[in-house]
């Protein structure tokens, strides 16, 4: 028999946000975990605003979801591990 992710279409190491507490379904790590981080990186590729706005989104459900948490703590959790792209004039 298989789990719920697996019958829902998520495969169970995809690494996916399990809510309300917001800990990777796989790992059981904080989300996003160093493997998702990793792989969101590479899914969205050169394109940083996208996966900002990906995780942005998330960041925002996470907040009303873990309202005792710190606001900058999830900040630094869901985008602070962005790397820093170049800013042109």
């Amino acid at each position: 028999m298989t789990d719920g992710a697996e019958r829902s279409g998520v495969r169970v190491d995809d690494h996916a946000p399990k809510t309300p507490c917001w800990s990777c379904g796989s790992c059981g790590d904080e989300w996003p975990c160093a493997t998702k981080r990793s792989r969101l990186l590479a899914e969205y590729g050169g394109d940083r605003a996208m996966l900002s706005v990906y995780l942005g989104s998330c960041l925002a459900a996470a907040t009303e979801d873990l309202r005792a948490a710190p606001v900058m703590s999830l900040q630094d959790r869901f985008i602070g591990w962005l790397p820093r792209g170049s800013r042109r004039a």
